[in-house]
């Protein structure tokens, strides 16, 4: 029998390994939360505001820029939004996965400025990087919506990482 209790203890509490996987799944799925947001709101909105982000649009020219940059053809057409759209989703996942690093209490905060420093980014930056201007883009409607796409992912996140505790425990409530 106390071959038995001993199997049925250590089957209860978690390996470092085991905590650690927990830990990482946690963090790719609070950052996949956020940016599937920002992902479903650029390709939903877009197809039916006519000044919406495109922020598809500067991905794609920035995968072009890049990989031509180091002599490889890029994809083109229906192949490089593709790929644009898995490396959106692949970079912002890393990113708002940080929204789940630190204490549940601060995930609203670093949801908030995290998805506010992306949007930001994204607005300014794509000009001084070579990328032009988003087509059809319209100020101030523009500039502050594709800000919201990513507020909004960071406060997915933070929502994600708030109702999944770093232990894996089964505790919602918070």
């Amino acid at each position: 029998m106390p071959d038995n209790d001993r199997s049925a203890e250590s089957a209860a509490v978690p390996t470092e390994t085991q905590l650690r996987r927990t830990r990482l799944i946690r963090l790719g799925l609070v950052g996949l939360a956020g940016a599937v947001t920002v992902t479903l709101l650029n390709e939903g909105v877009r197809r039916v505001l006519p000044h919406a982000p495109r922020i598809e649009v500067i991905g794609e020219r920035a995968l072009a820029g890049s990989l031509d940059a180091v002599g490889v053809t890029p994809p083109q057409g229906a192949s490089l939004y593709r790929w644009t759209l898995l490396g959106d989703l692949l970079s912002n996942t890393l990113y708002f996965g940080l929204v789940g690093l630190g204490a549940r209490q601060g995930a609203w905060k670093r949801g908030g400025l995290l998805g506010l420093a992306a949007g930001v980014g994204a607005v300014v930056l794509p000009q001084p990087l070579g990328l032009g201007r988003q087509p059809g883009a319209r100020s101030p409607m523009t500039p502050l919506l594709t800000v919201g796409w990513y507020l909004s992912g960071g406060l997915v996140s933070a929502l994600t990482a708030r109702r999944w505790p770093a232990d894996g425990s089964k505790d919602l409530s918070q």
